[in-house]
């Protein structure tokens, strides 16, 4: 194999990748040279004035064939034209096993300096060239996989927030794009809330979980691997189910013991996310939740709050609404005995669940909906004039029905967590105050980019809000007729 195929083909990276760990040897450039500087022109004379030829970015490689004053004379095999570049915008670059420790050297520096991952590409690829199988499948192997992975990891998360400084940037972070491209380095992108969100899909990670990796390492890539953000929005819950299974099996082969704090925080709550979205996803297929409901709950009481930085806590509130979301998959159903009103449920068109709400034999409303209705949530006010259940439209978005009596008979409220478009959240439940006109909830929401969490009153007529607290404590009528079991239960105290 030549020099040319090797640098030219969209999967080089690949196919570097799989040459070196079978030991297959092919034959290499005399000398080869490592671009290190954006905007780099290849020039058709050895002189700043010469016309140019083309525009080179670091990262990429390309052979030397001579040296001319100041500029080494080159070949770019991926564009098939050669030309000038002067000297100090290249580095000589060998390809041999000798001189793999100092490619390891400068990828170690260059892979956590935001802006030069096209560079730390460059240099894995040529450290993946030049180091011997039996060091690739060891524990050096691993750590350059690492390195690959969280440079794409960044260039992606680049990518997605956008430059925001002109059009040289946008330029520059296009032609990174493309760099990592020809090393066969891959991304997808997915619109969401109205921009683009570019992920990369993991290859290097998958061979950090199959190789001789360190507990750290292990943990980077599977978080890394079940990103919910990187999931294409058109996938169908079909298809999510086994997905998620999937980043179950990831997540639990990652060893907690050895991980720092803040790590073991964060696998905790990636595990909690992933079993509350297979809990709903069970809940959906009519099978029984309990154990998967039961073990996101399990994991996020495994999180110690005081070790989440300050980028995590959103991440944590988060998981925990989530969560909540599905948290009637776990709990038990709500006492209701001695009183005539019940809620009934019955099947309508296919997917569908009918609402009913009977007293005695008399069905005095009905409604019906594509949502998980939890029957266990059903409460009744001592009144017998108001009814709350729990229904969720959406894995991470959970709401109150709220039947309420009325002169001109029974009406239907629905009281969702946020008033903005559905994001992440949840409204429960939280206690009847006596005379029948207030009931007490507990909503928490992320919407539009903001998070909000409340300890409300609510008008039972209106369903407007009389009184609200941003901590339960401080709002009185909380602490005085709050439902029984509702503080054992919610994780909206914390």
């Amino acid at each position: 194999m030549n020099a040319k195929s090797i640098f030219m083909s969209r999967r080089a990276f690949s196919l570097l990748i799989a040459l070196c760990l079978t030991g297959v040897a092919f034959a290499t450039p005399t000398e080869m040279a490592m671009i290190v500087q954006d905007s780099t022109p290849l020039r058709a004379a050895p002189r700043d004035s010469a016309q140019q030829q083309a525009v080179l970015w670091q990262g990429e490689l390309v052979e030397i064939r001579g040296q001319r004053m100041d500029f080494l004379q080159v070949y770019d095999y991926h564009r098939e034209r050669g030309g000038f570049v002067r000297a100090n915008q290249i580095r000589r670059t060998a390809l041999d096993a000798n001189d793999a420790a100092d490619l390891l050297s400068i990828l170690r520096f260059v892979r956590d300096s935001p802006g030069a991952e096209a560079l730390g590409f460059g240099y894995a690829a040529a450290f993946l060239k030049a180091a011997p199988a039996e060091v690739l499948r060891g524990a050096t192997g691993s750590e350059v996989f690492d390195a690959l992975g969280g440079m794409a990891e960044r260039l992606a998360q680049r990518a997605s927030v956008g430059t925001g400084a002109g059009k040289n940037a946008a330029i520059a972070l296009s032609s990174h794009l493309e760099v990592a491209a020809r090393y066969g380095i891959k991304f997808t992108s997915y619109e969401r809330d109205g921009r683009m969100v570019m992920c990369y899909d993991g290859e290097a990670y998958r061979y950090v979980l199959a190789g001789v990796a360190t507990p750290v390492q292990r943990a980077q890539a599977a978080l890394a691997l079940t990103r919910a953000e990187c999931v294409d929005p058109d996938l169908g819950p079909r298809d999510r189910y086994p997905l998620n299974e999937q980043y179950a099996a990831i997540l639990d082969k990652v060893e907690l013991r050895d991980l720092p704090g803040y790590l073991k925080n964060r696998v905790f709550m990636r595990r909690a996310s992933v079993w509350s979205r297979l809990a709903y996803q069970q809940t959906r297929n009519g099978e029984n939740a309990l154990a998967a409901m039961n073990r996101a709950l399990t994991e996020l009481a495994g999180v110690n709050a005081q070790e989440l930085p300050d980028g995590d806590l959103s991440v944590y509130n988060d998981t925990l609404m989530r969560a909540s979301a599905s948290r009637w998959a776990a709990l038990p159903a709500s006492s209701n005995s001695g009183k005539n009103l019940n809620i009934v449920t019955t099947n309508g068109q296919p997917g569908e669940t009918c609402v009913g709400l009977v007293d005695g034999k008399q069905e005095l409303l009905k409604n019906c909906t594509y949502s998980i209705v939890w029957n266990n949530s059903v409460s009744i006010n001592r009144e017998q004039n108001a009814v709350a259940l729990a229904v969720q439209p959406m894995e991470a978005w959970r709401e109150i029905w709220l039947f309420r009596k009325t002169a001109q008979g029974w009406v239907l409220h629905v009281l969702p967590p946020s008033a903005s478009n559905p994001e992440l959240g949840y409204i429960e439940f939280a206690g009847w105050i006596p005379g029948g006109k207030q009931m007490l909830v507990a909503r928490e929401a992320r919407s539009e980019g903001k998070y909000k969490r409340s300890f409300e009153a609510l008008e039972l007529d209106t369903a407007t809000v009389q009184q609200q607290s941003s901590k339960p404590e401080l709002l009185g009528a909380l602490q005085r007729w709050q439902a029984a079991g509702w503080k054992e239960h919610t994780l909206s105290v914390r």
